[in-house]
């Protein structure tokens, strides 16, 4: 791998779906062959915990990175930095329908809090479920290898706020094991693994070249450029997820403890910073909300669908967890504060008014 090359890191779809497996494959499988390209396969992003050598082996990654996964871009985005992978935001032409900007509207700056210690790389977030040609993402990465380069630097910031340097090939020697990584070094060997794999024939040796192992997970990340650090979440939240740095900003501080389904944090999130990349709602999923070219308050959109406000829903769902954990409901009674109207307000009530 080298640093003069563009990596392109393919996230697999969880479980095997057929269609899936196959466009992952037809993309892996024509990159391989660029000269101007190092490819790997992983498994599923949001899966793999800060421990696993797939994670391990992205925060190694020189230079510039494409990862293609499953998930919104936002999502994807936010997922590594969670993982304290991170570098500059890379500008992508491939988005799904509700990441599409509008072309007419002003742009503002992000009022959240930003992140720290930003490596002077670019990172290119990509989702797969965008469209079933390969070629196109395909054609999008060489466009992205072929940019000009900037300074590039490998030295990310761990989740714990402290800075980690790595040397990829002391990395490679031993940190973690090199029988481990040598699984996403080795393209043509993970391909050929994978094809015996999902036909049926497949030895020891082979399994040696797939990714670990991954379960499923469920918890929530942060996005950093909305985050004002209004800690509503830390307040609202009775299981323990999230906590505060030693810079007092608020970070997902424990992700196991997060009740696998519940997503009423991200419901009363005032900025709509709070991304659950499974959730069947894209506005919580981490689409960025463009709905019919208008920018409006997600936070609106967070309610059930018997008709339930975002915050009602998110109480509700925050009782049922009490009540499954064993303990006593708590209703509107804690962590809630009050909102004053703002223009948002004003703009959905004259949405409902009008008469589709």
């Amino acid at each position: 791998m080298s640093d003069l090359k563009t990596t392109v890191v393919i996230c697999q779809a969880q479980g095997r779906n057929p269609v899936k497996r196959q466009l992952e494959d037809d993309i892996f499988s024509t990159l391989m062959n660029d000269p101007n390209i190092d490819v790997s396969l992983l498994p599923h992003l949001y899966d793999m915990s800060h421990a696993h050598s797939g994670m391990q082996f992205l925060k190694a990654v020189p230079g510039r990175v494409v990862i293609l996964g499953w998930l919104y871009e936002r999502a994807i985005r936010w997922t590594l930095d969670r993982a304290g992978i991170r570098g500059h935001e890379g500008e992508t032409l491939i988005k799904s329908e509700l990441e599409v900007p509008d072309d007419h509207e002003e742009t503002h700056e992000p009022r959240g809090i930003g992140i720290t210690e930003v490596p002077d790389r670019m990172i290119y977030c990509i989702d797969l479920r965008v469209s079933d040609d390969s070629e196109e993402y395909c054609e999008e990465v060489r466009r992205i290898a072929a940019e000009p380069r900037r300074v590039t630097d490998i030295t990310t910031t761990g989740v714990d706020g402290q800075a980690e340097s790595f040397d990829l090939m002391s990395f490679i020697n031993g940190q973690p094991n090199a029988d481990q990584l040598e699984r996403y070094l080795n393209p043509e060997r993970q391909l050929e693994a994978r094809r015996a794999f999902d036909s049926g024939d497949i030895s020891v040796d082979k399994k040696e070249a797939l990714p670990e192992d991954t379960r499923r997970r469920w918890y929530p990340v942060i996005d950093y450029t909305r985050c004002t650090n209004c800690m509503e979440c830390i307040d609202f939240c009775l299981f323990g997820v999230y906590g505060v740095d030693a810079l007092d900003r608020i970070l997902v501080e424990e992700q196991d403890n997060c009740k696998k389904g519940c997503p009423a944090c991200s419901r009363v999130c005032p900025e709509n910073a709070i991304i659950f990349p499974h959730h069947k709602t894209p506005a919580i999923a981490g689409a960025d909300g463009e709905v019919g070219g208008i920018k409006i308050d997600l936070s609106k959109l967070f309610g059930g669908d018997d008709g339930l406000s975002a915050i009602d829903m998110a109480v509700k769902e925050r009782d049922r967890e009490l009540i499954l954990d064993g303990r006593e409901a708590v209703g509107t009674s804690v962590g809630l504060r009050e909102r004053e109207r703002d223009e948002y307000d004003d703009l959905m009530d004259e949405l409902d008014a009008l008469e589709f």
